[in-house]
């Protein structure tokens, strides 16, 4: 009895391991390349904004940062720098800064989504025609899947 009692907590616990594992992993399996340190700086060069990600906000951790510099321009929003991997990566506008999670649902509603942050060492992100970044203060990455806040930064 107690050596199957073993086994069956030693099997569940290897299947949680291995699914928490497959979470992780499988953003990183298929992220598309990411855009090279050119081809960033050439995006860069027509930014209005400049602002940095950085790994001491009040709701990143240890899975869940991003660190670098990020471009705000009139046609795309620039990433040079890592972020903390992880699955649904969303890039939004918001009028106020953000570093939690309270914060973000709060705010929600008065944010504009971007686009999707599809890799995580640099990104290059279109911006919409119809959103004027200067009506807004901070980019955030956050993921919509769990919920979480992943960075920020005020750049206006």
């Amino acid at each position: 009895m107690k050596k199957s009692l073993l086994l069956a907590l030693t099997h569940a616990l290897s299947a949680a391991a291995g699914f928490a594992l497959g979470i992780y992993a499988l953003p990183i399996l298929i992220a598309p390349p990411a855009p090279s340190a050119e081809e960033v700086a050439a995006q860069a060069t027509s930014a209005r904004y400049e602002a940095q990600f950085r790994r001491d906000l009040k709701d990143s951790d240890a899975l869940h940062w991003g660190e670098g510099k990020v471009s705000i321009g009139a046609e795309a929003i620039v990433f040079e720098g890592e972020l903390a991997p992880g699955p649904d990566y969303k890039l939004y506008l918001s009028p106020e800064f953000v570093e939690t999670e309270a914060d973000f649902q709060r705010l929600k509603a008065r944010m504009v989504r971007v686009g999707d942050v599809r890799t995580f060492r640099n990104f290059v992100v279109p911006l919409p025609a119809s959103v004027d970044p200067s009506a807004y203060s901070t980019v955030i990455v956050w993921c919509e899947t769990f919920n979480q806040f992943i960075t920020a930064a005020r750049y206006r």
